[in-house]
């Protein structure tokens, strides 16, 4: 079991993709350190103050000494540039970019040898739907992040993101026009994206660095044109 006893930080981890990465690296042995704002059995704090992130960095070195793996999961809000406010924005951009930054500067000098960081994006890092500035700004800047810190972090450890596309996080099975949109012929699910978080943080990934994977299916690469094999554009009504 090549994670036992490895020391893995999730933030995010209580609930849906972070669960499910927990979950995979428990199930090799690993011990993993959560942080959500949900209420449960992990520590509890919002991730947008970093006098939060300072106490869980303390508490897990504490315990620990040292980190193996850590993986920037925890999802900003989601909000449209018609009902977004400041405030609201500033938040998206503190979870989903600034926390990831201060938790690894945090961690920095904590790494164990073979150290990962795994940053969790979107596929919407480079596509959009009408009212998402605050998500997709979030994960733009993640991803950009990303290739930053490796070279910053080079012989450190290694950094990485993923950029999921749809994944139903309650494992529904879809059929129909859902399924066979993706060229992968179905909906994705938290496993897809858990299997490559443990891969990059695994020695088999020993030469990825700064590198951006996009796990939806094919979605990003299909080409859409009206009347076009299928696809048909019906107006938005403003």
């Amino acid at each position: 079991m090549e994670f036992r006893d490895k020391i893995v930080v999730i933030t995010g981890g209580a609930h849906g993709i972070g669960a499910c990465i927990a979950e995979e690296f428990a199930r090799e042995g690993a011990v993993c350190e959560i942080i959500d704002i949900r209420e449960g059995d992990h520590f509890v704090g919002d991730i947008s103050d970093s006098k939060v992130l300072e106490a869980f960095a303390a508490e897990v070195l504490g315990k620990h000494g040292h980190v193996d793996y850590l993986v920037n999961n925890a999802a900003p809000l989601m909000k449209g540039i018609s009902s977004c406010s400041h405030e609201e924005f500033m938040n998206a951009l503190a979870v989903g970019v600034a926390a990831p930054f201060y938790l690894t500067k945090l961690f920095m000098n904590h790494f164990a040898d073979g150290a990962s960081v795994v940053n969790i994006s979107s596929s919407r890092d480079r596509m959009s739907m009408p009212e998402t500035e605050s998500y997709t700004a979030a994960k733009g800047g993640i991803s950009a992040l990303t290739h930053a810190m490796a070279m910053s972090l080079a012989g450190v450890a290694r950094v990485n993101s993923i950029s999921p596309g749809w994944i139903d996080t309650d494992y529904t099975i879809y059929e129909g026009p859902d399924a066979k949109q993706q060229p992968a012929g179905r909906v994705g699910n938290p496993k897809d994206i858990a299997n490559m978080v443990l891969f990059l943080c695994s020695d088999k990934a020993g030469f990825i660095t700064g590198e951006n994977i996009c796990i939806d299916g094919g979605m990003t690469r299909q080409m859409i044109y009206h009347d076009e094999h299928g696809w048909k554009l019906e107006d938005r009504l403003h």
